[in-house]
């Protein structure tokens, strides 16, 4: 996407996966419309597992370590860190010597309210399963399947609907939080625990079981605690804007 929304980093063009779409989602909910960017430009990175695609100079909002690619490509020292995913994202970047607050959320939590959809209010019977990208395929013939490739609104409705939520995709899990869906998380075939514990540790959702396999996941759902929101809102980097005059960014989720 052109502009300074989202995650602004270079990248090679990939499948259109619905949690790598959320960033740009929630910060266009919490920039005034008609705000321009300050002066000198600056990058902002947001959802996602992106931290070793910073540059110096980058600011970072809720963005995580990717657990499954080396600490070491990790290069840029100088970042303007808002808040990250969690806990083990701020040790990893305090370890190079990165300062980082402890300021923990991933802003797919906002990605619900930012697109005005509220879980149903008579949910149907049904556990929407959402497998990460890779696990798709495996899936695929499960009953109440969603593609995580379909478009964002599509995923997040499909989620505020079901009754529960079993999920591989950590933004499933992440989307189910906000709504106030039952989930529980499923090992995903491709991706590593690190950013699943990160995000929950970030939530102080403690103890949360992986399941070996989507029928043991059926078996052992359980309600949780919807996560706070307010310390990752609040360390919004709204200072990256020129806002019109009179104008909050931010909003109630």
């Amino acid at each position: 996407m052109p502009g300074r929304l989202g995650r602004f980093a270079k990248r090679p063009a990939r499948i259109n996966n619905f949690g790598d779409l959320l960033g740009p989602a929630v910060v266009r909910s919490l920039v005034p419309i008609g705000s321009k960017a300050s002066r000198p430009a600056r990058r902002l990175l947001t959802v996602g597992s992106i931290a070793h695609f910073a540059q110096d100079g980058d600011v970072v909002w809720g963005t995580g370590v990717n657990g499954k690619i080396p600490i070491t490509a990790i290069v840029a020292r100088d970042l303007d860190v808002r808040a990250v995913r969690g806990p083990r994202t701020a040790q990893v970047l305090s370890d190079l010597g990165i300062s980082v607050p402890e300021v923990y959320g991933d802003p797919g939590l906002l990605a619900p309210g930012a697109l005005g959809i509220k879980r149903a209010t008579v949910p149907d019977a049904v556990v929407a399963a959402i497998p990460n990208l890779h696990d798709f395929e495996k899936w695929r013939d499960r009953a109440s399947v969603v593609d995580p490739c379909q478009p964002i609104r599509s995923v997040i409705e499909q989620i505020a609907k079901a009754r529960a939520v079993v999920a591989s995709s950590l933004h499933g899990l992440v989307i189910a939080d906000a709504l106030g869906v039952p989930s529980a998380w499923v090992a995903s075939a491709s991706e590593p625990r690190f950013k699943y514990l990160d995000y929950y540790e970030g939530t102080n959702q403690h103890g949360i079981v992986r399941h070996s396999s989507l029928d043991e996941a059926l078996e052992a759902l359980s309600n949780a605690p919807r996560p706070r929101t307010d310390g990752v809102i609040a360390a919004f980097p709204i200072d990256l804007w020129e806002l019109p005059h009179a104008t909050s960014a931010h909003k109630a989720y």
